[in-house]
């Protein structure tokens, strides 16, 4: 009989049942490689995290599966797994390894809050074709700003609206952003350092993210190269709250004559509950 333990966390949060959910299988050296993506299609998150021995020089390393598929990188599975593990192994600073190199999170004991940053990989951009398809399955017209896709190990597409409220009162045609393969599709408003973000993916399982760590650092990056935020400014970005799960991200991106140097987000986590899978050996 196989016993495979987890620790569910709420990312991007302080708050128990808010944020986005994670399972971490914190030792994962066990699990046969068919059944990481059956246990992450059985728990249903947005994404679940896998812990392995390190290989690479990091403290531990990371797979990362969402409902369809295997992911080089995403942010809230690698900032709540360092919380998962920071505790018992009493680190200050975690790095895990990933499928796009290894990602140091720093984490900030607080009382009962835990906040931390992740360097994460700085992305490559590139300019989108033919945005059309994207901007009629989001049921809109056009972007404040250049329709762009940043690679950090996760495409994302951003799509700029001109106040919070046009972004909250977005219903998308989902299946009609399925034909955008391997894309999370962002859309977002703000100003200064307060920005409102929501991000579908059905292509990836999951129709609207609750927290998007891989998005945040791009989207402080972009707002930056278009002139809307000072390269280094700190930027709020709230996620989740039309679907019940009010998430803060925070982010900045340095930079500039056209290069991205460095990539940080931060936010909070909180574990929630712990368990164990089951299984007959022959499963």
């Amino acid at each position: 009989m196989r016993r495979l333990r987890y620790v569910v966390a709420d990312v991007f949060t302080d708050t128990p049942l808010e944020g986005n959910q994670l399972a971490v299988f914190t030792d994962a050296r066990e699990i046969p490689e068919h059944l990481l993506q059956q246990l992450a299609t059985e728990i249903g998150f947005s994404e679940t995290a896998f812990v392995l021995p390190a290989e690479a020089g990091g403290h531990a390393r990371v797979r990362i599966f969402n409902p369809t598929g295997e992911m080089l990188f995403a942010g809230h599975p690698i900032l709540g797994t360092a919380f998962v593990l920071g505790e018992p192994l009493q680190l200050g600073v975690i790095e895990l390894e990933t499928g796009r190199g290894i990602v140091p999170v720093e984490r900030d004991p607080s009382g009962r809050i835990v906040f931390g940053w992740m360097a994460q990989p700085v992305p490559t951009v590139e300019a989108l074709d033919d945005p059309a398809p994207i901007l009629a399955a989001l049921g809109i017209a056009g972007s404040e700003l250049p329709v762009e896709c940043y690679d950090n190990g996760v495409r994302h597409v951003y799509v700029g609206l001109p106040s919070e409220a046009a972004v909250a009162a977005l219903r998308p045609d989902l299946e009609e952003l399925k034909v955008v393969p391997d894309v999370g599709v962002n859309c977002f408003a703000g100003s200064g350092s307060r920005w409102k973000l929501r991000m579908f993916a059905p292509a990836f399982g999951v129709p609207e993210d609750p927290a998007t760590g891989s998005a945040a650092g791009p989207l402080a990056c972009h707002l930056a190269r278009h002139g809307r935020i000072d390269w280094g400014d700190e930027i709020e970005v709230t996620q989740g709250a039309e679907i019940g799960r009010p998430s803060t991200l925070f982010a900045r991106a340095g930079g500039g004559g056209g290069l991205i140097d460095r990539v940080e987000v931060g936010g909070s986590a909180v574990a929630v509950a712990r368990g164990e899978y089951r299984l007959p050996a022959t499963v």
